[in-house]
């Protein structure tokens, strides 16, 4: 049955194959071994006599090689952090080295500032209510403060 189809042929079907269910589920990772074996099925076809063995060696050394490629050089071009999504869905961190006013004085270490339309509780040493207070620290949902 294979006899009249060229041999570089399967290893383009083997291909789009791995590349249709990288389609199906998505993860980069049968995408780059379908390129293995669509780089195989080139080789196979630049040199025909290949045997089946030296295929497959070929091929999964082009796998392996196309995977490291996106591993380091395509993935992290890929995965660009833009400036201050570091702390995004971390409140807390965002609101260190800013300054908040204490709505209620820090009496033994605890008290509360008014953060935006809201209080936090805060912690740090005793300070008078209205005192002006730096955030340099989150400790779970209390602010660690400072004195300004």
């Amino acid at each position: 049955m294979f006899a009249s189809i060229a041999v570089h042929y399967l290893w383009w079907i083997v291909a789009l194959v791995l590349i249709a269910i990288e389609v199906i589920m998505p993860g980069y990772f049968m995408l780059w071994i379908g390129i293995g074996a669509a780089v195989t099925g080139l080789l196979v076809l630049l040199m025909p006599g290949l045997s089946l063995l030296a295929q497959a060696i070929a091929f999964a050394l082009l796998a392996f090689v196309s995977c490291a490629v996106y591993w380091y050089a395509v993935r992290p071009r890929l995965q660009h952090d833009e400036p201050g999504n570091e702390r995004l869905n971390r409140r807390g961190e965002q609101l260190i080295g800013k300054r908040y006013v204490l709505i209620e004085a820090i009496v033994n270490g605890r008290g509360t500032a008014k953060v935006g339309d809201g209080q936090w509780l805060v912690s740090g040493p005793d300070l008078p209510a209205g005192s002006t207070v730096e955030v340099i620290a989150v400790e779970g949902t209390r602010l660690k403060v400072k004195q300004v």
